[in-house]
């Protein structure tokens, strides 16, 4: 499978997302669902909010655990390379400029949400691009859990992405509010960002 580097390019300079379906190698899909259902729970940390000293946990507004993508183990790290690859395009066609790529598991419980908000603030970030990619086989629509993407003018939903195994969605931080609603079932994704600084 080759894959269409241009048309998420176009995609991202022309309406700031894109919704895909076949970025990730059905294989590897597979080995990092298996891989993250494998991981014992102690290893995942409460989600928390907030920017360097004002990080705090607040349940409230985000109840999801996560644990960061390590390049030790061989299966993240070949995930990291297909975003790297993807990292290596975006500065070629669009001139982000943008130096590292970072990404964490998470796992909402049947219940579980992460309300409305963005993942960067105009010109006070270095995360210029998001992407969060599913690892739910059978999923349905009756599962829930959806990801809606909103435009800072409106409350009505500008994109509405099934969490659906494979799918992947990528966005301009700074330019998309956006939750994850309540999913009836367990709900996993890798959650990642691109970055213009080296993550530490």
């Amino acid at each position: 499978m080759t894959t269409d580097y241009s048309l998420i390019c176009d995609a991202l300079s022309k309406q700031g997302y894109i919704v895909l379906t076949d970025f990730i190698d059905a294989d590897l899909t597979q080995q990092l669902y298996k891989h993250v259902t494998a991981l014992p729970e102690t290893v995942f940390n409460t989600a928390k909010v907030g920017r360097q000293q004002s990080v705090q946990q607040l349940e409230t507004v985000r109840n999801d655990r996560t644990v960061w993508l390590s390049e030790t183990h061989p299966i993240e790290q070949t995930y990291l390379d297909a975003l790297d690859a993807l990292k290596m395009q975006l500065n070629r066609h669009l001139f982000l400029g943008l130096h590292d790529f970072e990404a964490h598991f998470a796992h909402y419980p049947p219940g579980n949400f992460y309300r409305r908000h963005v993942d960067a603030f105009r010109g006070q970030s270095n995360r210029v691009v998001s992407s969060v990619f599913y690892l739910n086989p059978d999923w349905s629509e009756q599962d829930e859990g959806q990801l809606v993407l909103y435009d800072f003018t409106s409350d009505k939903p500008l994109q509405i992405v099934q969490p659906r195994f494979g799918n992947m969605v990528l966005f301009l931080s700074e330019q998309f509010p956006h939750e994850v609603l309540p999913a009836k079932r367990d709900r996993y994704s890798i959650a990642g960002w691109f970055r213009t600084d080296k993550v530490v």
